[in-house]
């Protein structure tokens, strides 16, 4: 599988929802596959809150793939022999697009930190869509993505209906629920709160705590309780004395590794934009009704979600499913049984792989 990386730079400014611009702005994106003449064979990945422009292959020195390798490479459900795909880094990450620790300016040392603006989704979609353009391409074979990244599939089915054959959003919502607000909120909280924060004036690089606990907030909500259960039951540290205050059961180990390995890679500020951005996510908005956002997708929908879902519930996916039916668009569902929760996109390829293969080869159409 050919694997590219590239960035795309753009003078001209990118005119954002909330009314601010962006002027220099850039893109980091990753290219699998060949493009073929007529350029008709594109896919477009989007990523997830931590995800990144990496979504399969290994880079030299890696230890692991790209996040969606079991999907995306030569003879997998997303061929590479067949398809040209594009990954991009969204705006407002920290891996090489434009985002909050990006200098104002390019060769000043000042960063933008808290001036950065507020960035939502379909800001993300519409800087994506640009750089489509600047490379020439007029229409995707799919746009697929979950979780965040299924927002901004379902974000370009509304904005831009035609662009895509298949829109395929997984383990997402179209309007986040309060609930995923107050998650959101509780880890944004948890990053102010370290004194290190210094009101985003942290220096490049740091390795916050209260990212790292924002971070085992969110593997409360990603992660089901009955995966909990069977992973970790209630085994304690066999190091840790059982009466010391301090000590820890299995599950509290886990979450303080994997808390205190992400700062390691993601910076806080991208961490706080990213999920504003994902609270904001309202398709309706700019619209007068949930019916007239829905009514402007034109392309073939095809939802996927997981019983086990507690942060994006099932029942948000199949509302979207009700909505389209309403308006008379083309839309179809898919439920994967799953109990891990709602990294099972992530994890469980196996369990819907498959159904992306079929989707792309144009099998399921017969049932709209």
């Amino acid at each position: 599988m050919k694997i590219e990386t590239k960035i795309e730079k753009f003078t001209k400014p990118l005119y954002l929802e909330s009314g601010r611009i962006l002027e220099p702005w850039q893109i980091i994106y990753e290219t699998y596959g060949e493009l073929n003449e007529d350029k008709s064979n594109v896919i477009l990945i989007t990523h997830a809150l931590s995800g990144s422009h990496h979504a399969a292959g290994l880079y030299p020195g890696d230890r692991k793939p790209g996040w969606w390798d079991k999907l995306i490479g030569d003879g997998k459900a997303i061929d590479t022999t067949k398809y040209f795909v594009i990954a991009t880094n969204v705006i407002g990450s920290c891996f090489g697009s434009t985002g909050p620790m990006s200098p104002i300016y390019p060769g000043s040392n000042e960063r933008y930190r808290l001036k950065f603006p507020v960035i939502t989704i379909k800001d993300m979609i519409k800087a994506q869509k640009i750089l489509l353009d600047s490379l020439g391409i007029k229409k995707l074979k799919a746009v697929i993505g979950g979780s965040m990244g299924g927002m901004q599939a379902l974000r370009l089915a509304v904005d831009y209906p035609g662009f895509a054959e298949y829109i395929i959003p997984i383990a997402t919502t179209y309007q986040t629920k309060p609930y995923v607000i107050a998650i959101n909120k509780s880890m944004i909280e948890a990053i102010r709160a370290d004194k290190e924060f210094k009101n985003g004036n942290y220096p490049i690089g740091a390795e916050l705590k209260g990212l790292a606990a924002a971070r085992m907030i969110g593997y409360l909500n990603y992660i089901s309780p009955s995966t909990f259960e069977k992973k970790f039951g209630r085994e304690y540290v066999k190091t840790d004395g059982m009466f010391e205050l301090f000590g820890r059961f299995q599950v509290e180990s886990y979450l303080e590794y994997n808390g205190a390995n992400f700062p390691k890679w993601f910076d806080a500020l991208s961490y706080i934009y990213l999920l504003k951005a994902i609270s904001l996510f309202d398709i309706s908005r700019g619209f007068n009704s949930l019916d007239e956002a829905f009514k402007q997708i034109k392309d073939k929908l095809f939802l996927i979600s997981f019983s086990g879902d507690t942060l994006f519930f099932p029942q948000e996916m199949r509302d979207i499913k009700k909505y389209m039916d309403k308006v008379g668009g083309k839309a179809q569902y898919y439920e994967i049984d799953s109990d891990y929760g709602h990294d099972s996109f992530l994890v469980e390829i196996d369990k819907f792989d498959y159904l992306i293969s079929d989707i792309l080869k144009g099998e399921l159409d017969a049932r709209f």
